[in-house]
């Protein structure tokens, strides 16, 4: 079955010009941009600082580890252009991830039991829809970070 990231602009590109994939074993590392004037890190990627709106944006891969900020259990379905699985919606938490120069708002793969402000995280995928075509499609997440992966 074929699998491909959400929005391949999310993440760091790899030899060859495209993203690393789902399937490689590590995921994808996410790719923001810092600023050459006052060196704020954003996410997602973006043209022009937010801050001082005159330095020149480069690309800056952020770190995969990080901990919860904040969260909350997203318990109906989004608007669109979310999907709906087939199955139907289940409740899933969202929240903000620091990652030490930025905070990146993420899908948390945390049970409810262990999910708490200051848990350390680690970069993951999830999936986020099929498309009709079979083809899974992936989107990035934080899971909670396991003994001895720091």
């Amino acid at each position: 079955m074929a699998t491909r990231l959400i929005d391949e602009s999310l993440f760091e590109i790899q030899e060859y010009g495209t993203a690393r994939r789902p399937d490689d074993g590590e995921p994808p590392r996410l790719e923001g941009a810092r600023c050459s004037g006052c060196a704020t890190v954003v996410f997602p990627r973006q043209d022009s600082c937010p801050r001082c709106s005159e330095g020149t944006m480069s690309a800056q891969v952020l770190p995969v580890r990080g901990r919860v900020w904040s969260w909350t259990r997203q318990a109906f379905p989004p608007k669109p252009p979310y999907r709906t699985p087939a199955d139907g919606h289940l409740p899933y938490h969202v929240g903000y991830v620091d990652l030490g120069e930025v905070l990146v708002e993420a899908l948390l793969t945390v049970p409810r039991t262990e999910i708490r402000i200051g848990l350390p995280v680690r970069l993951t995928t999830a999936p986020a829809y099929r498309e009709d075509n079979g083809t899974d499609v992936v989107t990035f997440a934080f899971r909670a970070e396991r003994e001895g992966e720091r």
